[in-house]
């Protein structure tokens, strides 16, 4: 075997690393046998002479082997998986999840909390008073089996090498590379074995990937180390150029699910929700026909059949399903104040990473680690790409438990909004399909 000098140095020419190769490193970092120095000097060097589909998925299957994998027994359907590469106002994952367990399937999911401007599908989930989001692998399994659909919070014991490896790529500089990213990611989709997984790679200016040629690599590589791993799969490329929806924030996005699990709800949402729901039934085998998926998810949407699988799922979460009803009166507690149009016009485009970053600082999510989440701050959009606004038309409602988060909201919600002459059309919401 290389010693670790020998390996950097192999990448560093711009040499192919072997499967071994990477599994000694991934073992000896993780045990704290290769210093962070050594360790960073490979990292760079891999982003800089990128990495091969082949010891792409050697290092997936490295920093997977470093933890423990997930087998849900008795399962009377397949068990599919879903991951979003990170949007604003993305609630996908809730949205679909009781959906398509009326729909033949079982939905799994491993899920984290915000990363930057985007949110956390277990953050959100915690604004529902009383909801616990962190199962036992047990009791997870117990409640896919009762429920056909079941979210937790990654344990410690699923691929700590990828925590480790990400807390050092985020400290040099190496956090774009997407061998990494793909990494980092299947370690620990594969962590649960599913029988199938769709990717809703976002694409845009409040996406990670902000270029076509970006997304479609991602997507791409998660195909492939799906491929070598016998994991069925699928890509959806999608629009991340304005936020998805017209709510952004945690219990706001709650609101937003129970509209669409009620049969309502934005169309872009629903649009969504039903082309990665039928790429959903299609990969698990359920359903191939993309029109007779879409008509299954609608009747189980419209007979109330959907909402009513959430509402179980939530109740035996321990969450109080009763602020669906009125989820006004929790929204009363909080503070709010109203954007104006300061002109006529269109509005030609949303700098949606920014419009991320300001509901962060308006208390939706985390600046630091250590910081607690207001889950009823966030930001109602009364208009998107495309709309028309008259001089003084609300345009936005900010929320927050503290009023002077507000002024945030007040003073940059026009930063991020461009208003011009002529209607830009309407923005496509699905880019490619893979």
């Amino acid at each position: 075997m290389k010693s670790i000098y020998e390996i950097i140095a192999t990448k560093r020419d711009g040499r192919e690393l072997d499967a071994s190769e990477i599994q000694f490193v991934v073992k000896q970092y993780t045990a704290g046998k290769i210093p962070d120095y050594q360790m960073s000097s490979l990292l760079m060097a891999s982003f800089i002479n990128g990495l091969s589909t082949t010891e792409t998925s050697a290092l997936t299957k490295a920093m997977l082997a470093s933890g423990t994998t997930v087998q849900v027994e008795g399962l009377d359907r397949p068990l599919i998986d879903k991951h979003s590469t990170g949007g604003v106002g993305d609630k996908l994952s809730l949205t679909l999840s009781p959906l398509l367990a009326q729909c033949g399937i079982a939905v799994g999911m491993f899920s984290g909390r915000g990363l930057g401007h985007t949110g956390g599908t277990l953050d959100k989930l915690e604004s529902i008073p009383g909801m616990q989001v962190f199962h036992s692998t047990t009791n997870f399994g117990k409640l896919l089996k009762k429920h056909h659909w079941a979210v937790t919070g990654q344990t410690a014991q699923i691929a700590p090498a990828d925590k480790k490896i990400y807390a050092l790529r985020d400290a040099s500089g190496t956090v774009e590379s997407i061998p990494l990213i793909v990494a980092s990611i299947m370690s620990k989709k594969l962590a649960l074995k599913s029988d199938g997984i769709v990717f809703d790679v976002k694409c845009g200016s409040g996406a990670f990937m902000k270029s076509s040629r970006d997304a479609q690599n991602l997507a791409k590589s998660l195909l492939a180390v799906s491929l070598s791993n016998r994991l069925p799969a699928r890509a959806l490329i999608t629009n991340m150029n304005q936020p998805t929806g017209r709510m952004i924030g945690n219990f706001l996005e709650i609101v937003e699910t129970v509209e669409v699990l009620k049969g309502g709800g934005s169309s872009d949402t629903i649009e969504l929700t039903l082309e990665l729901g039928a790429s959903m039934l299609s990969v698990a085998g359920v359903e191939t026909n993309k029109s007779a998926g879409i008509r299954q998810m609608k009747s189980a949407l419209t007979s109330g059949s959907a909402y009513e699988s959430w509402c179980r799922y939530i109740s035996s979460c321990g969450g109080d399903i009763k602020v669906f009803e009125r989820p006004e009166r929790m929204m009363k507690t909080a503070h709010k104040a109203i954007v104006k149009s300061p002109r006529s016009g269109y509005i030609i485009a949303i700098d949606t990473g920014r419009l991320g970053f300001l509901a962060v600082r308006m208390g939706a999510g985390r600046q630091a680690v250590a910081d607690k989440i207001d889950y009823l701050a966030g930001i109602e959009l009364l208009c998107k790409i495309g709309s028309k606004v008259t001089a003084g038309e609300p345009m936005a409602i900010g929320y927050s438990r503290q009023s002077s988060q507000l002024t945030e909201f007040t003073s940059g919600f026009l930063d991020c909004i461009t208003i011009g002459d002529d209607d830009p059309g309407k923005e496509r919401l699905i880019l490619k399909r893979l």
